[in-house]
């Protein structure tokens, strides 16, 4: 299979001066306003002279190649997902943001203190992301794992409990577990009372590591049930392996994606995305997308199947920790008109802040 890269070598070889110039003004005039542009208005934005019937000339070779087709018919020509894709690869100039955008990203994307959870500054980088770009501003993360300061077990019945969890910051997860068989009211107590003794600002894997050492003294100090229900718990709790580690998907400004649609076809596709984004395999899918290549990726309408169905467009990114493990992603979701050398520069910028955040530990 050819891939876009060496497409995009065959078809610019393909191109002399004239039609390069006559395709790039169709797609910047599609991504600066959606509309089609017809070869009477495009004959008077060109630099060099030429007359509407030659450009309809032009027009019809870069049809051949498709890289442009005509909406409607007398229409001017809007470019195809190929002509978007081959744009992005060989005409595309990616600028730098100033130092004023710079400064701006900082700054609503401060490191979080003792008011202000981790979680607050996801929410944050994904809003920014949307009113930067218009879309949807996308953050993916392996979810925190919060320092305890007191564990609760809460029986719903005879083999199942709920454990209430309260974070540092008065966070609250609650989480169903299954209960040994036998065990009493007293034993729950019990159970969750060793927990509490032994939190001391642990996180679960680490609650989980120290219990491992200090096997011993549980087996001393609680009985079989009461140890079974303390090890199941933790086992549910802590997600088990690294790689099982659980994700969270962040989206705002979906709102965004709702202008310009044409009807409820266009809207339904769209709830179709968000609720398919919501699904762990989808977010496991854009972290692998994020991951298959240096930098930032984009993905326009169907060379993704997540985004097929919506024709809807991703510019993503990766971040990673101190021990250089991928462990989050940053992103922009909108229609396939997005203003991409201007959003891709964010998503970068963005993703290398969180890479900060992630090695710092926070």
């Amino acid at each position: 299979m050819t891939s876009p890269k060496s497409l995009s070598k065959d078809v610019t070889a393909s191109l002399d001066e004239r039609s390069r110039e006559v395709f790039r003004r169709i797609v910047e005039t599609y991504l600066e306003s959606g509309d089609p542009l017809g070869s009477r208005n495009l004959s008077r934005l060109l630099p060099m002279s030429l007359s509407p019937a030659s450009v309809r000339n032009v027009m019809a070779d870069l049809e051949d190649l498709g890289l442009i087709y005509a909406p409607h018919i007398s229409a001017g020509r809007l470019p195809t997902q190929q002509g978007l894709r081959f744009f992005v690869d060989a005409f595309m100039q990616v600028g730098d943001l100033s130092e004023e955008e710079r400064g701006s990203i900082e700054r609503q994307m401060r490191p979080p203190g003792p008011a202000q959870p981790m979680d607050s500054v996801l929410t944050e980088a994904s809003r920014m992301l949307s009113g930067l770009s218009r879309g949807a501003g996308l953050v993916i993360s392996s979810k925190n794992d919060p320092i305890l300061k007191h564990v609760e077990f809460i029986r719903l019945e005879p083999t199942k409990a709920l454990a209430v969890l309260v974070g540092e910051h008065n966070q609250i997860e609650n989480r169903i577990i299954d209960l040994p068989v036998g065990i009493t009211a007293s034993q729950l107590t019990e159970a969750a009372n060793f927990l509490n003794a032994n939190l001391a600002g642990q996180t679960l894997p680490g609650l989980r590591t120290q219990l491992v050492k200090l096997k011993q003294q549980v087996a001393g100090e609680l009985d079989t049930l009461s140890q079974d229900l303390v090890e199941r718990g933790l086992a549910v709790w802590s997600g088990g392996s690294d790689e099982e580690k659980p994700t969270r998907l962040i989206v705002r400004g979906r709102a965004n994606l709702l202008e310009g649609l044409a009807g409820s076809e266009d809207v339904d596709r769209l709830r179709l995305l968000f609720d398919d984004l919501e699904r762990k395999e989808s977010l496991i899918e854009i972290l692998n997308l994020a991951e298959s290549g240096p930098g930032v990726r984009i993905f326009i309408g169907s060379e993704n199947k997540l985004f097929s169905l919506s024709g809807s467009s991703l510019i993503v990114a990766p971040y990673r920790d101190g021990e250089d493990k991928i462990v989050g992603a940053v992103g922009v979701i909108g229609p396939t008109r997005l203003n991409y050398s201007r959003i891709v520069p964010m998503v970068d910028y963005t993703a290398q802040l969180m890479a900060r955040l992630a090695r710092s530990g926070l």
